[in-house]
């Protein structure tokens, strides 16, 4: 039999009392994925895999604190506190789910998923920080336990009033482990404050076409978007309520919306530090519901995107010291007016995201030529082909990135001053400073709202005039 999990050395941390254990649990899951690839049905013989995985992990989290503890581990508490949500709560909501549909697939599936997923995640990224010395960053903003009690009462009962089912919380430290085939949305809202809320919202696809997408008859090429609609306005509406349940909620404003695929969420959210992070089931297929809450984007204006003076007005934004400086408002317009020859400004597209590439397409064709190109390549093919005005361009793609297309661009002589302004969803200091090192036009973020976007690139041509 092929495992399902492979080890691999990225999971060592160089302890061996831990080492040993995340092998030994690695070994319990694949011969439980065995038992599914198998056929095997034998409930004594799932019960009993499961029992020793049960045991062999809570056996871990003890040898593993006490390790921290022994060398005085700043992140301790926080270890603890993962290790007693998985121990307490997640564990025994998966086994009873076991139980009660006397070990379905689904339920095989269920427990395979988060538990797989919890591993790796938690061996890759907090298990790694106790040799490192750092505290888990990810659950540095996690509110206390009474909070979190208060809010997952809530969310039980607007599950409960919106689907009509009675829901079971399973973690308040969802990691984002996959728990099958899920709708995942992300909402962005923006406050008085100035503040950047990020909601995260995931339906188990059974869950939405067992629910309110049951009205969908039969199935059609079209059906899978029209869950995925049904699913954002869900996720809408839940987040509405919850606002109308915490007044310090209330005076959000949603900003933008968006539908990821499963690794588009994972790569944003393993970056997240969130103040919620649940995972319930409902019964009839797995929700998770994330919230998290940041500062605002570099500018002050709320406006990340940087044109005429991208370097100076970033190194100034991440000097060690010392306030920004002053500056004028610039000039907006609602609109941006053809140029005198009526030609629409070309602009490119260039990202490795479907839906990036199409939102942009949508936003901006209206007032420009509007191409795509979805890799590093297709790009330098297409600018070669068609040189554009603009190119906006994914800093993270993969296999040729972004700072390897601007190379590229610089070096060849006939392209080398194309205007290139980069598309990114991290705005840390680190990724800014790397950057900006490679001199682009300009530096935008995806997390603001299309309005902004649109507006940033008016203003771009109008200062080009």
């Amino acid at each position: 039999m092929e495992n399902r999990l492979k080890w691999d050395e990225r999971y060592n941390v160089g302890v061996d009392i831990i080492d040993r254990e995340h092998k030994k649990l690695f070994t319990i899951l694949n011969k439980l994925y065995g038992f599914g690839d198998s056929g095997q049905k034998s409930h004594f013989a799932c019960q009993e895999a499961i029992k020793y995985f049960k045991d062999h992990a809570i056996q871990h989290f003890a040898d593993e604190e006490a390790y921290m503890a022994s060398i005085h581990y700043p992140g301790l508490e926080t270890h603890r506190r993962i290790h007693k949500d998985f121990r307490e709560r997640m564990l025994p909501a998966l086994e009873n789910e076991l139980e009660l549909t006397h070990f379905s697939e689904t339920s095989i599936h269920h427990f395979l998923g988060v538990c797989a997923g919890w591993l790796i995640a938690h061996t890759l990224i907090e298990d790694h920080m106790i040799v490192s010395g750092e505290p888990v960053r990810h659950w540095e903003k996690l509110l206390p336990e009474e909070e979190q009690t208060v809010m997952g009462q809530t969310l039980a009962s607007l599950l409960h009033s919106m689907f009509r089912l009675d829901s079971q919380l399973i973690s308040n430290c969802y990691a984002g482990e996959s728990f099958g085939d899920a709708i995942c949305c992300r909402l962005l809202y923006s406050g008085r404050d100035r503040k950047r809320w990020e909601f995260f919202l995931l339906f188990e696809e059974q869950l939405i076409g067992s629910t309110i997408g049951n009205v969908i008859e039969a199935k059609s090429e079209s059906t899978d978007m029209m869950l995925s609609n049904v699913a954002k306005y869900a996720a809408k509406q839940l987040v509405e309520r919850v606002k109308k349940h915490f007044s310090s909620l209330r005076q959000l404003e949603l900003t933008n919306e968006h539908l990821l695929s499963y690794e588009q969420f994972y790569k944003m959210y393993e970056r997240q530090s969130p103040q919620f992070s649940f995972l319930f089931d409902t019964g009839r297929g797995y929700f998770a519901y994330c919230m998290t809450a940041s500062e605002p984007p570099l500018r002050r204006d709320g406006i990340s995107a940087v044109t005429e003076n991208a370097v100076a007005e970033l190194e100034d934004h991440l000097a060690p010291s010392g306030p920004p400086p002053e500056s004028k408002d610039r000039p907006r317009s609602d609109s941006f007016a053809e140029p005198p020859d009526g030609r629409k400004k070309k602009i490119l597209v260039v990202d490795d995201s479907d839906f990036m590439r199409t939102s942009m397409l949508y936003l901006l064709s209206s007032d420009y030529e509007v191409q795509t190109a979805d890799s590093g390549m297709s790009a330098i093919r297409s600018i070669s082909l068609s040189r554009p005005d603009l190119v906006l361009l994914d800093y993270e793609m993969p296999v040729c990135s972004g700072s390897q297309v601007l190379e590229m661009i610089r070096s060849e002589k006939d392209l080398t001053d194309i205007p290139v302004i980069f598309l990114t969803s991290r705005v840390d200091s680190a990724s800014v400073k790397k950057a900006i090192s490679l001199k682009p036009e300009g530096y935008l973020s995806k997390s603001i709202s299309a309005d902004s976007v649109k507006k940033e690139i008016d203003h771009f041509f109008e200062k080009k005039g």
